[in-house]
């Protein structure tokens, strides 16, 4: 492990260099950040993911001064999480840049080698396969479930998406669009069988789940991104709320259950003025 620097910062801050300098003095046991030498790789976990959506969202916003500073923030989380892990003597920094490095050249073999490839849906199922052989070579058990590797800790839209392009790779997938329309709507019924006062509160959950799941098929049919439209269905239904919101305080009013029908109707006005 690498010795922490003084208490100089780095002079040249545009290298990777002077970040790992930065994260070394933080963690630096008699003179670095008492917060910082309080993480652990779980306390900062909810961090890193909060950085993760802040880049998204500065990409959704086109934003590129945003994007730049989160970006420095999501790469601020890979320093420190290598740095916890050199304290532990598991691996450094620049094994986690050999292990990506090593890992885009040996899935690229039409980039960096003579594989020759004719279309990106090639390229895909080279991807996929690869993917699988390694999955496979990381494990001692027999008997390897495609699905396997799909992180639990994914936003679960995302990952519901994925279990179920796993699932479709190997053939277990509904044919077309009508067959997908058809399971939302069984879906759907079944979960209006749950709406009685005496239902089974867990049956409810598992119904709303299964409609949940058979949505994000239907996305994945459309080719549409079921975490993204949700995304955008959020940032939308904030935006028109929030200027009913304006309207009402222009008319001396606030939100509130006696103003309903007013809401309802400026959300239609709203709604029918962004389209």
């Amino acid at each position: 492990m690498s010795n922490p620097p003084n208490n100089q910062p780095p002079q040249d801050i545009r290298r990777i260099e002077a970040l790992l300098q930065i994260v070394a003095r933080l963690r630096d046991p008699e003179h670095g950040c008492p917060w910082d030498l309080k993480q652990t790789m779980r306390s900062i976990l909810p961090f890193t993911l909060e950085e993760a959506y802040e880049v998204a969202e500065a990409i959704e916003n086109d934003d590129m001064p945003e994007l730049r500073e989160e970006l420095g923030d999501l790469l601020f989380q890979v320093a420190i999480y290598s740095r916890m892990a050199e304290e532990q003597d598991a691996f450094s920094f620049e094994d986690v840049i050999e292990a990506i490095c090593d890992k885009m050249i040996r899935r690229h073999p039409h980039v960096f080698g003579d594989v020759r490839v004719e279309s990106e849906a090639e390229v895909r199922a080279n991807w996929e396969r690869m993917k699988a052989d390694e999955r496979e070579a990381k494990h001692e058990r027999p008997h390897i479930s495609v699905l396997d590797g799909v992180a639990q800790a994914l936003p679960a839209l995302v990952r519901a998406e994925k279990l179920q392009k796993r699932a479709a790779n190997v053939g277990f997938d509904l044919d077309d669009l009508d067959h997908v329309v058809k399971k939302i709507r069984e879906e759907l019924e079944e979960c209006e069988e749950t709406f009685a006062e005496h239902a089974d509160p867990t049956e409810r959950v598992h119904e709303v789940g299964d409609l949940l799941f058979s949505c994000v098929n239907l996305a994945r049919h459309l080719g549409v991104d079921a975490e993204q439209a949700l995304r955008a269905a959020n940032h939308r239904f904030e935006r028109r709320f929030q200027r009913i919101e304006v309207c009402l305080r222009a008319a001396g009013q606030v939100p509130a259950h006696s103003q309903r029908a007013e809401m309802d109707r400026l959300w239609e006005i709203i709604k029918n003025e962004q389209h």
